[in-house]
């Protein structure tokens, strides 16, 4: 399975760097990456960017992979929650209840990227159950039907915990999918 980790929402046009959605369905991409942290905090990209790319890539056929999530700032207020919804909200304001199956949540909190610190399993299992609550607000019984994975530092050690929650569906993996014997150790995880 191929997967890109960014796209621009235009079509054509005099965009020197940027990936049309066309070229990623030339190279058979079936995933991409769309409002992934990294994306937000570094390019500036916003929830309305992020919308536009999502459709662009749910118009070429290609599954958008929407990240979402807080920093340690806006966790530390208690605005976490608060802040997931209006993300997911305004990235997926776009999105048709006809299109929810063909779309991926990734909820990755910004203040366990990259940094060793990880959430625990029940803080990550609150935010994809309230992800999902948001979910079946937008979609009805659809919502019940999209994957939501875990995105903050997915290691072998953390792995079986965090996939045992009832509503984390999968892990994007960052830093370990490096390591072979790591990454191996995640991907045989099999959730029951």
């Amino acid at each position: 399975m191929r997967a890109a980790q960014n796209v621009n929402a235009e079509e054509r046009g005099a965009f020197t760097g940027e990936i049309a959605p066309g070229m990623l369905v030339d190279l058979g991409c079936r995933y991409t990456l769309v409002g992934h942290s990294e994306r937000r905090a570094l390019y500036g990209e916003n929830d309305e960017r992020v919308a536009r790319k999502a459709a662009a890539l749910l118009a070429h056929g290609i599954r958008p992979i929407v990240c979402v999530g807080e920093s340690l700032e806006q966790r530390k207020r208690g605005d976490a929650l608060d802040v997931v919804s209006g993300q997911l909200s305004d990235s997926l304001a776009t999105v048709e209840a006809s299109q929810a199956d063909d779309i991926v949540i990734a909820y990755e909190p910004v203040w366990a990227i990259g940094t060793g610190e990880t959430a625990t399993p029940e803080i990550a299992q609150e935010v994809h159950r309230h992800i999902r609550e948001q979910l079946r607000v937008k979609f009805g019984e659809a919502g019940d039907r999209i994957r939501i994975q875990y995105g903050g530092s997915v290691k072998p050690e953390n792995v079986d915990e965090l996939m045992t929650q009832p509503d984390i569906d999968g892990a994007l993996v960052g830093g370990a999918s490096l390591d072979p014997e790591a990454f191996s150790r995640i991907v045989r995880f099999e959730k029951t």
